[in-house]
């Protein structure tokens, strides 16, 4: 397959595994360019010091052996709550890092700074008005985070934000993310105008995961009915699987909380302590026996039915992609 995408990063299939806060792993990435597409985790997932210069000179190493076309990025988190943004972004530019999705924040400094050297930036985008602002800052395309996603879903379908987006930068790369975990959703996608797609929770149940059976068994038996948003980790609706936890926590900030969110000088702060809050409680739910279950996911769990290795789920979906094309051929 060939799209705006597979020649943008040298990949052979259109599609990018997500980054996932506390799931995406080294050996998850290294897996995805050995299968020929993109691997991308959150600088976040390495917070120790030395942590992600070792595992970006691990995954440069393996990119120079690949006998594929498959590449990696690094998701930043571009916020000013985050504390580790300036020091990450410059071990990525010092490693080269191939390319960069950024999140929540202004991704200005970071299309300079990657620019620089020739690697590509993806803007995390829910709408139009905050896609204007990256395409005017010179980034390379956008994710176009929809409906169904997991973590900060966005509130429009992609069937309608993904013709808009093509429709207003039809130069630019639009890769759709939220509720694709199969073949047909990846056809689907690439029929309304983008160039790729992005998939996160259907790799949460794969056997490199670094997360416990707990939560991998949970994204096989949960339902798009059992997904549900809540502002307390983050302060910013993310999406969760509803556990007894979930319920008992609450899905909404309280008067208090949203006072100290909007008030110019607290919100910083006070933010900042919540999504440490949260990073705590995901960090803790990930462990096995964790009865404070906290875990991401999306409205894709309806359609995840196993615990695969990366490598078959990308294989999966491929044979699928090729399926549902002819299928779709057969009807006209």
């Amino acid at each position: 397959m060939r799209t705006q995408l597979t020649d943008s990063l040298q990949i052979d299939f259109p599609m990018i595994m997500a980054p996932m806060f506390l799931v995406s792993n080294e050996a998850m990435v290294i897996a995805a360019m050995n299968n020929g597409i993109a691997g991308s985790f959150p600088s976040l997932n390495y917070r120790k010091e030395g942590e992600l210069e070792k595992v970006l000179d691990h995954l440069n190493n393996e990119k120079e052996k690949l006998s594929v076309r498959g590449t990696y990025g690094i998701n930043l988190i571009v916020q000013k709550t985050n504390p580790l943004y300036e020091k990450h972004l410059k071990i990525c530019i010092e490693k080269k890092v191939p390319f960069y999705i950024t999140s929540l924040g202004n991704p200005k400094q970071v299309i300079e700074e990657a620019h620089r050297y020739g690697a590509k930036v993806f803007c995390d985008v829910t709408n139009i008005t905050h896609a204007q602002k990256c395409f005017e800052l010179g980034c390379d395309g956008f994710i176009a985070v929809g409906q169904g996603a997991g973590g900060h879903a966005g509130p429009n379908p992609l069937q309608v934000l993904i013709p808009s987006f093509h429709q207003h930068f039809p130069t630019s790369i639009v890769i759709a993310a939220g509720g694709i975990a199969t073949g047909a959703g990846v056809l689907s996608m690439l029929s309304m105008g983008a160039a790729g797609v992005s998939v996160g929770t259907r790799f949460i149940a794969t056997v490199e995961a670094g997360v416990s059976i707990e939560y991998k068994n949970a994204i096989v038996n949960s339902e798009m009915q059992d997904i549900v948003l809540t502002e307390k980790i983050s302060g910013t609706p993310c999406t969760i699987i509803d556990t007894p936890f979930a319920k008992k926590i609450g899905y909404k900030q309280n008067w208090l909380e949203k006072q100290l969110s909007i008030n110019t000088r607290t919100k910083k702060y006070f933010k900042m302590w919540v999504q440490l809050s949260g990073m705590k409680k995901l960090e803790a739910s990930i462990h096995p026996g964790n009865y404070q279950s906290l875990w991401c996911a999306g409205q894709s769990v309806e359609l995840i039915h196993e615990i695969s290795s990366v490598k078959e789920v990308i294989e999966h979906i491929k044979q699928q992609t090729q399926t549902a094309y002819q299928d779709l051929k057969s009807v006209f």
